[in-house]
């Protein structure tokens, strides 16, 4: 039966070529039109894969950047003038970069104001209380900013890579069908019973492709009902689930 997966996360195509700027550490002025263009496939193709709801927007952004590196592979030059002297023009990139300026400065807006909204939640006018009950929580925060479903994509690449390395070159694989309800009840079990932070690796234990989707998708449908909380301890760090204890806040992914 097809599951299909929506994340709200997903701001659209425009905050995948920023998140893609940032950890090829590209000059936004200066894009490299073929490297990023074959990131950007990639993704939409991994979304695919996965079944995830991609929107027609991100599609209209992979013909864009096919357009653009299209005409910067094909330069132009004047029929009047020798081969060797080409006439100089507008740069195909100057539309999409500045697109990307104007949404980054509004994406950095938001957070902004999320961050002085963080800031005075933290304000109460009821006395102190005890809190030292809960001190263990502070030994590692969340980090909200930054981290997106971007990065979870990210993992998942690494993880097929890494699957596919350690792949015998003989196998005999079982096939047993497992639906995303039980594999999420699993998953929370199982990350209720270590009882502590847990490796995103660590939880694929079969090389089998199917169960390695079903998993994920598992996670993904986790986080999205705030049942399990992700962590990430420095930037393209490694990622780590816990299972969300009933007393705790719900904050949205």
């Amino acid at each position: 039966m097809e599951y299909l997966v929506k994340i709200d996360a997903f701001e659209g195509p425009l905050d995948l070529l920023l998140h893609l700027i940032n950890r090829l550490e590209i000059d936004i002025y200066d894009i490299p039109m073929a490297e990023i263009t074959e990131q950007y496939l990639y993704y939409i193709h991994t979304m695919s894969e996965l079944q995830l709801d991609v929107a027609s927007e991100y599609l209209v952004m992979a013909a864009t950047l096919l357009a653009i590196k299209s005409k910067m592979l094909l330069p132009k030059y004047d029929e009047d003038m020798d081969e060797e002297y080409f006439y100089e023009e507008e740069d195909p990139r100057d539309e999409l970069v500045e697109q990307l300026i104007e949404y980054k400065r509004y994406k950095e807006a938001a957070e902004a104001l999320k961050q002085k909204e963080f800031e005075r939640g933290q304000m109460y006018t009821k006395p102190p209380i005890d809190l030292s009950p809960y001190a263990d929580k502070s030994q590692h925060e969340l980090i909200e900013y930054g981290f997106s479903i971007y990065d979870m994509l990210g993992a998942y690449h690494k993880l097929i890579r890494r699957k596919k390395l350690q792949k015998p070159l003989s196998t005999k694989i079982t096939h047993q069908d497992v639906s995303i309800d039980d594999r999420m009840a699993e998953i929370l079990d199982e990350l209720k019973h270590r009882n502590t932070r847990t490796s995103f690796y660590n939880m694929f234990p079969h090389d089998d492709r199917g169960h390695i989707v079903i998993t994920f998708l598992a996670m993904l449908e986790l986080m999205k009902r705030n049942e399990i909380i992700v962590e990430q301890d420095e930037i393209f760090g490694e990622i780590y689930l816990t299972a969300r204890r009933e007393n705790e806040a719900i904050g949205g992914f």
